[in-house]
């Protein structure tokens, strides 16, 4: 369906779009929903509409042959998709995949309705390249992490990072698996390490944090490969 125009009230970096633009943006645009775990792309799929994430969370992921996973972004209400960004500049095919997590609510540009708010508009050209700077500078991070940083140190990380409630969090090997970009396999015997260490429990589904001091002094002592 076509989009209020209000929605862009949540891209404050679109705030100063000429009248044009604005309209062109209002008119163009249409609003859809996915659901939890639906894949909004495929790898290998024609690009051919530009992204701005309404509400929800989009997980960015590449899938190789063996079927192992490694998230490469996600991206939030407010936010604009780096890799349709850059498939529809370089015209093309999505290199990965990209799976909500939440019930996501989006609106999508026409690919050509992009190009020419390009070409029109200074304000839309700087949001755009500049969510790109910022997603760059993220994936380099990313890149830097594998490269340079220990597996139990990252692990660690991840494990502080993720959502807990009295201590414990809801996720799997595989999960933090992709998250790391590690196979299944290094994630548990490293996790194995740590529960011999007393530092955490390792139940079905979820990981007690018993010792999240200790985690955190890895974290911090401990960043080379």
């Amino acid at each position: 369906m076509t989009c209020d125009p209000s929605w862009l009230s949540g891209f404050p970096p679109l705030s100063g779009l000429g009248s044009e633009a604005r309209a062109l943006l209002a008119g163009g645009a249409r609003q859809t929903s996915f659901a939890p775990g639906a894949v909004l792309f495929r790898e290998g799929a024609p690009c051919e509409s530009f992204l701005l994430l309404l509400d929800g969370r989009i997980r960015i992921q590449k899938v190789g042959p063996s079927g192992r996973e490694i998230v490469l972004y996600r991206v939030t209400g407010g936010e604009s998709c780096f890799l349709t960004t850059s498939c529809l500049m370089a015209g093309e095919a999505y290199s990965a995949e990209g799976v909500a997590e939440t019930p996501v609510r989006a609106a999508i540009l026409p690919a050509s309705l992009f190009q020419r708010l390009l070409g029109l508009s200074p304000e839309f050209r700087r949001f755009v390249f500049g969510a790109c700077g910022e997603r760059l500078a993220d994936l380099l991070c990313l890149v830097q992490e594998m490269a340079f940083v220990r597996i139990d140190v990252r692990l660690a990380r991840a494990l502080l990072g993720w959502p807990a409630s009295q201590g414990v969090i809801r996720v799997t090997h595989q999960q933090l698996a992709a998250e790391l970009g590690s196979a299944r396999e290094v994630i548990s015997r490293q996790l194995k390490t740590f529960e011999r260490q007393g530092w955490v429990e390792l139940n079905r589904g979820s990981i007690r944090l018993c010792q999240p001091d200790a985690l955190q002094a890895l974290c911090q002592g401990g960043d080379g490969a």
